[in-house]
């Protein structure tokens, strides 16, 4: 049975799932074992030298690399899709120990920049939304927001497998908001109570959704949800940017930038579209300070469906219930 639904699975997809589960809970384990320090040296090597190695998904980040920065070397290009391997071996090595990642002891791990900009937003009242990308270790931003006493939720994609997704949930809560919202429908509804009542919620906003509309990243369209604008509108939530980034010795930092101003123009589906463009551009710019720590391997730009969005935007009153 899956956790949400109660649906019962089909036997080979439960083996299958079962397998994967026991080859990742064996490597976590392995990362446990050995210590959070040994754990990232192994998987930045494991990136470096496996991962680096995938043919098509690493042509992908290094086509959509090409693209959004045409003047870049091919040298260059090589060095970002080295780091984002090592980058991503290294997050991947350090879910065994989402526990040890703390803004306080004797070791912190976790430091903010801005931190004044959080604070005033939450002071607001008015519900603040939290939104990035997949920076460096992307657990961290909900991690330090909480540890700063930013009570709210995480807005969060469920891994297709069930079995790794409630063991991810649980990690995730050691140090980061017990409040976690799987995309979808049911999660938007959350996430509007949460905004409603003055809480936060901390959410990535740079992995395409064919439910959503054509927005620019990076000079080209790419299929962006919309909720973060609507949401904001409707309720007059504050809109806050930050980034995380790796620092020696798996430690992380993350920067809070001033809240988006946008001025509603009384339309409400140009408005919707307008600040969705605005979100993306914010991300972008956060991207393009450090490319290396972002994930370009995510097939971001469709090709058709951006194309066919451009000559008819879909309405807001369609995509209110749809997935953040």
């Amino acid at each position: 049975m899956t956790a949400d639904t109660g649906v019962s699975l089909p036997l080979a997809s439960r083996l299958r799932y079962g397998a994967e589960a026991a080859v990742f809970f064996a490597y976590i384990g392995l990362c446990r074992l050995i210590g959070l320090r040994a754990a990232s040296a192994v998987g930045g090597f494991i990136g470096r030298n496996v991962f680096y190695r995938v043919g098509p998904i690493m042509d992908r980040a290094r086509a959509n690399l090409r693209a959004a920065f045409p003047e870049k070397s091919d040298e260059e290009i090589e060095a970002v899709v080295l780091e984002m391997c090592d980058n991503l071996g290294r997050t991947v090595a350090e879910y065994g120990h989402l526990d040890k990642f703390s803004m306080h002891g004797e070791n912190p791990r976790l430091e903010i920049v801005n931190r004044e900009l959080g604070d005033a937003a939450i002071a607001s009242g008015k519900g603040v939304m939290f939104f990035s990308g997949h920076f460096a270790n992307w657990e961290m931003m909900p991690f330090i927001a909480t540890q700063l006493g930013y009570e709210g939720g995480e807005v969060y994609r469920p891994p297709n497998n069930p079995i790794i997704d409630r063991w991810l949930v649980t990690q995730r809560a050691k140090n980061g908001p017990a409040e976690q919202i799987a995309k979808g429908p049911r999660g938007t509804r959350k996430i509007f109570t949460l905004l409603r009542r003055g809480k936060a919620i901390f959410l990535l906003t740079d992995q395409k959704t064919n439910e959503g509309i054509a927005a620019p990243f990076f000079g080209r369209d790419a299929m962006t949800t919309p909720a973060p604008a609507m949401l904001a509108l409707k309720l007059g939530s504050i809109l806050l940017p930050a980034s995380n980034e790796r620092l020696p010795g798996s430690r992380f930092r993350m920067t809070i930038y001033p809240p988006l101003q946008f001025t509603p123009s009384g339309d409400e589906d140009r408005d919707v579209h307008a600040l969705t463009c605005l979100i993306n551009d914010t991300v972008e710019m956060m991207v393009r300070k450090r490319p290396s720590q972002w994930l370009w391997i995510h097939r971001r730009w469709p090709t058709t469906r951006a194309q066919d969005q451009l000559g008819g935007k879909r309405s807001v009153q369609a995509l209110r219930d749809e997935p953040v």
